[in-house]
């Protein structure tokens, strides 16, 4: 990994204002999630901070694995960070907030920020490329 790869990476996440977290439960059924806020953190790690759904939370529990996607569409640059969830953090829990939308009995919805300890950095995008540690 560059140095200075896993700062771009965040630069552009704060650019685009969004990632996308992939996570895959013990057999290994893939689910992804979209979330807000991508930051770095010390010891090559970054957290992700959203409300995340209970399919996210459940793969994690089973599986610590995970890929990011920051990618731009207009320019196609983007990058794939690899790693592990190291923590997991509730922020903050709305039960009830959307009844309509919950099910019978609602589930409280959680904002969470998960730290993830950084292993690998690749490229991301639609023209050619490798899939070689940047």
């Amino acid at each position: 990994m560059k140095p200075d790869s896993l700062a771009d990476a965040v630069n552009l996440a704060r650019e685009i204002g969004h990632v996308f977290v992939a996570t895959a439960d013990a057999t290994a059924m893939p689910h992804i999630a979209a979330a807000g806020r991508l930051a770095p953190a010390p010891n090559r790690c970054v957290t992700v901070t959203e409300w995340f759904c209970p399919g996210t939370v459940a793969n994690l529990q089973q599986n610590k694995h995970v890929a990011i996607v920051v990618w731009n569409r207009d320019s196609d640059t983007g990058y794939q960070l690899i790693g592990e969830v190291q923590e997991s953090r509730d922020l903050g829990i709305l039960d009830g907030y959307a009844p309509a939308l919950e099910g019978r009995p609602p589930l409280p919805q959680v904002q969470r920020q998960l730290l993830i300890k950084v292993e690998r950095i690749l490229d991301f995008k639609l023209a050619p490329h490798s899939d070689t540690e940047d």
